[in-house]
């Protein structure tokens, strides 16, 4: 365990070491984020943040590679070879889309080119490992659900980064249970205990934490496209890696109890929920209303959640808090721990729903008297 929070902190640290310099190199050439109409921040916002993410991710992997736990392991070592490849890819497209504003088909075109690199590493989904069978894939089929699937990912973390801190800490939630599942299932099972899924999850959450820091409201810089991307890219590889490469019929204690076999399957999709949640909900909408699912609009699930009057802030936490949730609620629950465990998932999405559910008082009361004033100015200025 040691071995991967020292590559966390080593993730942390360099990420964070790098934003402030890469918002300076952003400053000086001019990438900055302008103000749109879909927007919330008011001020143009530097960029390149995904830059300082990747050099973070860099610096991990290189001292994983090195280190004799993790470094031993050739398939670890080449997987997260591939992975970088991969990320440094989609990282290098989404910083040209921060300054140059890619045409959405070019955009396309560099996260399928980026999913390719991943694949022809080895980093696919080999087989579909279900608690009776287990369903392998040919290699057309394999490589085209692996390119679709690292393709949704990367879009889900693009669409939800649409407020300060949002996207990293969702992301860094996630990458944070996934790794507690894949230690925890390693330890338990006897397999062995580094995993590329493993060194990539810690990663993610190491770079996250570094660059929330400089992204927290009020933001300092974003992350762009090129960060959002990025860790996209990194979500996909560290699930592949586990549900397309494990047989999760020795994860069932019992022929009757399906639930820990299904696990590696349904664990990636609670990783993501929310993130997939709102792109699956933006597609839908965007195209009932004749728009193509590309076109940006301001009916995000962050954009309902400041509608009903709560700060950038409070938004924010509301959603980590529903991303915490259902990531660590399925481990619970899929791990069959006690029934205390239960309940405080139970407590936690009563808690969760409660606060997100019921009005904002003192937010309903400031728009109504801001509402009071502004009457109050029209009969007065009335001749």
């Amino acid at each position: 365990m040691r071995e991967y929070l020292l590559v966390m902190l080593v993730a942390a640290v360099c990420t964070y070491l790098f934003s402030g310099l890469a918002r300076r190199i952003a400053i000086r050439t001019g990438a900055l984020a302008p103000v749109r109409a879909r927007d919330v921040h008011s001020t143009p916002t530097p960029y390149l943040g995904g830059a300082a993410m990747l050099f973070g991710v860099l610096a991990a992997f290189l001292l994983a590679a090195n280190m004799p736990f993790l470094g031993r392991h050739p398939t670890v070592s080449h997987d997260a070879l591939g992975i970088f490849a991969a990320g440094a890819v989609i990282c290098i497209v989404g910083a040209v889309d921060d300054v140059i504003d890619l045409p959405w088909m070019a955009k396309i075109a560099g996260q399928v080119l980026a999913a390719g690199v991943a694949v022809l590493n080895g980093v696919r989904l080999y087989w579909v490992s279900l608690p009776n069978q287990i369903i392998a894939l040919d290699q057309p089929s394999s490589i085209l659900v692996t390119v679709l699937y690292i393709f949704v990912c990367v879009n889900a973390i693009n669409l939800v980064d649409g407020l300060d801190g949002l996207a990293a800490g969702v992301a860094g939630i996630g990458a944070a249970a996934m790794f507690f599942y894949t230690y925890l299932l390693a330890y338990q099972q006897g397999f062995v205990v580094a995993t590329t899924a493993s060194l990539v999850t810690a990663t993610i959450a190491g770079v996250c934490a570094g660059f929330l820091p400089h992204n927290f409201a009020p933001a300092k810089m974003f992350m762009g496209d090129s960060g959002a991307m990025l860790l996209g890219v990194l979500l996909a590889c560290s699930t592949l890696s586990l549900t397309g490469q494990i047989d999760s019929s020795a994860l069932s204690p019992s022929a009757g109890d399906i639930l820990p076999a299904l696990l590696p399957i349904v664990l990636p999709i609670a990783m993501m929920a929310l993130p997939l949640v709102d792109m699956t909900m933006a597609y839908v909408r965007r195209t009932w209303n004749g728009n193509w699912w590309f076109v940006a609009d301001k009916q995000h699930l962050h954009h309902r959640l400041l509608r009903r009057g709560y700060s950038t802030v409070k938004a924010v936490l509301i959603l980590y808090m529903w991303t915490a949730l259902v990531a660590f609620g399925v481990i619970l629950l899929g791990l069959k721990w006690s029934g205390l465990m239960v309940l405080v998932v139970l407590a936690g999405l009563t808690v969760a729903i409660l606060v997100t559910t019921l009005p904002n008082r003192s937010a309903r009361k400031a728009q109504l008297a801001a509402q009071a004033a502004g009457k109050e100015t029209e009969t007065v200025g009335t001749p």
